[in-house]
Order: C-alpha cells, then structure tokens, then sequence
C-alpha cells in the first residue's frame, strides 16, 4: 500500500483508555478542535457543538452518568460531540421561517458530529496522543444534556477522552473484519460469512489470548451475536425526541 503522515497515523490507530495527569497545551488542544470544524458537513449547515470539559468534578459526574469509566476522571480533556438544530433554530428565526424539524435534520445533525469526532481523533494522534469514544454518555442522555445545560435541539451523541497515553498501556490493534466482508464493488455482494466468521474469530481469540481476556472460540462473532439480541438503550429514542429531535 502507499504511505504517508496522514495514512501513517489512520493505519496506527489504537484506542487508549490509560491516560497521564499531564495537560494537553492550549495552542494543541485549539488546534485539534479547529482539524474537527474543518470536517465535511451536510450543504455547510454546520449542525453540531462541540463541549470541551476540563473540570474534575464536571467529569467525575459524567464517568458516573457513563457507566463508571476511570478514563474520563483520568484523561486531561473530555469533549461531547452534539449533534445542534437549536442554532440552526435560531438562524431560520432570523428570517421569520420556521426550521424543518424531521428524521433527515437528525440524520444531518447526527452525521455531522460523528465526522467531526473523527476528524478530531486523527488530529489527536497525529500528535501523539491517545483518545477512545464514549458512547455511553447515551446511558443518561437527559442527565448528561442537562448537566451540560445543553439547549432544546442539543443532544450528546458520543464524548471522548483525549490525553497523553500511559505507554506501557498501550494496547495492541485488534483484528478487523475481513475486507471482503466489508468492501464491494460495485454492488453489495452477498455471501456466506461463515468461512470469513471462523478466520475472523481464530485471530480475535489469539489476540485476546495475548491479553488473557479471551472469553468464547468465537472471539468475535459470539460476544456480537449476543450484544445485539438484546434491546440496546431502549430509552434513547424517546428521549432524544424529549430533547428537540423529530425522529
């Protein structure tokens, strides 16, 4: 394959949840943030904030609301990705109009802050820093939204710690799905996964048995099976309509 900084560090990418206590500077951390408002957005509407909190107390009560995660009292920063038609509220006021409010300015808004999530942890680790995504800020969503003082039409779709990694805790890249599972051409192909299921499993057991966490023969596809057969936060679309989505 070809090669260069930015390949380089999407080819590396790890998630770190060990972090250092040492801050990340001020000109460092504005500079990832403005890496994240340079990402792609829906006909430049722009639909998402982005919440930087540094605060201890602040981010001990989010590890509380997100399941009890250590790495978000331990890393320097936290930031909550949000998706944000409250803004978009506002500009369509401006001119008397009154703003769409349906399944597709969520889906705008939604997208929007996930690339910017994105864009924010390349930028992250191109510096050498570490950074893992919190989805479980969804575990709470009204309590975190209001502990954020998050408007109506503000929603935190994810968070994510960013710090200095604790190297001796650095984890090693976890296998991924074959690419011929994931990549079509042309049209989406469809096959029997079962041969791919089984290589795939074989590598996840051995990279979990260098860990000593390997649970089940089928590392992977057991653990996902059974994740998804339960209902996954139930709640959540009742409460992000409660918060200012039309879904």
């Amino acid at each position: 394959m070809l090669s260069n900084p930015v390949i380089d560090t999407q080819l590396k990418h790890v998630t770190v949840r060990s972090f250092k206590h040492d801050p990340i500077g001020d000109e460092m951390l504005e500079t990832i943030l403005e890496a994240g408002r340079r990402s792609p957005t829906s006909s430049n509407l722009q639909t998402y904030s982005i919440i930087v909190v540094k605060d201890p107390e602040k981010k001990q009560k989010i590890a509380a609301l997100a399941g009890g995660q250590q790495h978000i009292i331990d890393c320097p920063v936290f930031l909550a990705l949000c998706p944000d038609l409250h803004r978009s509220e506002q500009v369509c006021e401006m001119y008397g109009l009154e703003m769409t409010n349906n399944l597709e300015t969520f889906l705008i808004s939604t997208v929007d802050a996930a690339l910017v999530g994105m864009s924010i942890q390349t930028a992250v680790e191109s510096f050498k820093l570490g950074a893992v995504m919190i989805g479980a800020v969804r575990n709470n969503l009204k309590e975190v939204a209001e502990l954020l003082k998050l408007p109506h039409g503000v929603y935190p779709v994810f968070g994510m710690c960013i710090g200095w990694p604790v190297e001796e805790h650095i984890p090693t890249q976890k296998p991924r799905l074959p690419k011929e599972l994931v990549i079509h051409s042309e049209t989406y192909k469809q096959k029997d996964i079962s041969a791919f299921m089984d290589l795939h499993d074989l590598k996840m057991a051995e990279h979990y048995d260098s860990l000593g966490k390997n649970i089940s023969e089928h590392a992977w596809s057991e653990p996902v099976a059974r994740n998804l057969s339960r209902p996954l936060r139930p709640e959540a679309g009742r409460i992000i309509k409660e918060l200012g989505f039309n879904i």
